[in-house]
């Protein structure tokens, strides 16, 4: 675990960016793996590796499928609005519709413990209804891919080893603004719990004329900091003090980016530095 975490941390707390961090590691091994796919074949001990690296395409296909449906659950928790939903279930369908039989292929390979017996689920199952296991199992085998036509198959599945990576960058982006559009809701929500909180205190916050300034960063956070010409000399220590109490009692904190253990808050108001609102964990 990254050591500059709080120790209250969980990825539970987040699981929309969990689903936006699986997704690149995804992207980027299908790009990697289709690269070598089209590159020369090395022979592994007695295997092509390309024969590998079909394998591993596969998997992380399948897989993105479970960062969609994490951002999806993530979503829907958070109350995001239905259109922000609707999209990223559009762009699951596109990407389904690309390589169409992902799932069958992926099972297969996965599941190859009861797919070598004809034991397996799915279409394995259907075709069970009227032929023995051992010829369901032979109809159903046979995993490898095919140089030549760029292919990747499962028995009678196949996938289209070129159309994976636009497939699988435009779900990725999707998952992307999915995300965006959550930190967006976030970062308002806390812009107007900040700017709520010091109304509530009396303190002044709307620009350009007032000397406390909440402003949101293209880092897509809440900034907060003082235009100390704006307010007499002699109670500059007073509101800083005061700006730091309101926030404590709101359940919020200012960080400094440069020293994230500071503790003199109201000093580094007071020396001009912007400083970062965070929700305290809960």
């Amino acid at each position: 675990m990254n050591s500059n975490l709080p120790d209250d941390w969980s990825p539970a707390d987040n699981p929309y960016s969990i689903a936006l961090s699986e997704s690149s590691w995804l992207r980027a091994t299908v790009a990697l793996t289709v690269a070598r796919m089209h590159g020369d074949d090395v022979q592994v001990g007695w295997f092509s590796s390309r024969q590998i690296d079909a394998r591993t395409l596969v998997v992380a296909l399948r897989q993105l499928l479970a960062a969609v449906k994490l951002e999806r659950i993530a979503l829907k928790e958070l109350g995001m609005d239905p259109a922000v939903i609707t999209a990223l279930d559009d762009a699951e369908q596109v990407f389904l519709d690309a390589l169409p039989n992902i799932k069958h292929v992926r099972d297969g390979l996965t599941h190859f413990e009861d797919w070598a017996r004809g034991r397996g689920g799915g279409p394995q199952a259907d075709a069970r209804k009227t032929a023995d296991p051992r010829d369901v199992a032979r109809d159903f085998w046979s995993f490898g891919y095919d140089p030549a036509t760029d292919t990747v198959t499962m028995g009678p599945f196949t996938l289209s080893v070129s159309t994976a990576v636009p497939a699988v960058n435009a779900l990725c982006d999707a998952i992307y603004a999915a995300t965006r559009a959550v930190d967006q809701q976030s970062t308002a929500e806390l812009r107007d719990q900040v700017v709520q909180a010091l109304t509530d205190a009396t303190i002044p916050c709307t620009p350009p004329q007032d000397p406390v300034r909440v402003s949101q960063g293209q880092d897509m956070r809440i900034w907060l900091s003082f235009e100390l010409g704006r307010h007499p000399d002699g109670q500059h220590k007073e509101l800083a003090e005061r700006v730091a109490t309101v926030m404590a009692h709101a359940g919020l904190r200012l960080t400094s980016s440069a020293f994230p253990e500071a503790q003199d808050i109201a000093d580094r108001l007071l020396a001009g530095e912007p400083l970062r609102v965070e929700r305290n964990s809960p």
